[in-house]
C-alpha cells in the first residue's frame, strides 16, 4: 500500500509538472509593436538593409540581404542570435547587443508586418 501511495504521489507530480511544460510551450509569444519599431528599424537598420543593391566589403563583398517582408520569428531568431554570439557579423552582432527584448520584438514586426514599404 505504502509503495502505491509512493507511485501515485511521483505520477501526480509529474504530470502536473508536464501539463505546466506543454501549458508553457502553448503561451503566445510577445508580439512587438510595428509602428515603435519603425523608429528603430530607420535608424538602426535601414542604413545597409533599406537601400536596394546595398553591398559590404568585410569581410568580402556580398549582397546585404533584404529583411523586409521576412517572418516575424526569424527576425527576433537571427537578432537574438547575433546578440548572444551564435550568429556572427562583426556589425550585426555590435547592433543587436545594444537592442533590448522589446526593441528586437519591435524592429521584427515592423519588417514583417505585410504593409512595410508601402506606406510612409
Amino acid at each position: 500500500m505504502k509503495k502505491l501511495l509512493i507511485l501515485l504521489s511521483c505520477a501526480s507530480v509529474f504530470a502536473v509538472s508536464f501539463a505546466s511544460s506543454v501549458a508553457s510551450a502553448q503561451a503566445p509569444a510577445a508580439k512587438g509593436d510595428p509602428t515603435a519599431g519603425q523608429g528603430k528599424a530607420v535608424a538602426i537598420c535601414s542604413g545597409c538593409h533599406g537601400m536596394p543593391g546595398t553591398k559590404t566589403a568585410y569581410p568580402e563583398v556580398y549582397q546585404v540581404p533584404r529583411i523586409g517582408g521576412q517572418s516575424e520569428a526569424y527576425l527576433v531568431s537571427a537578432l537574438k542570435s547575433y546578440r548572444a554570439g551564435n550568429r556572427y557579423h562583426q556589425t550585426m552582432v555590435g547592433l543587436a547587443t545594444a537592442l533590448t527584448e522589446k526593441e528586437i520584438l519591435d524592429i521584427a514586426a515592423y519588417y514583417a508586418n505585410p504593409a512595410f514599404g508601402k506606406a510612409k
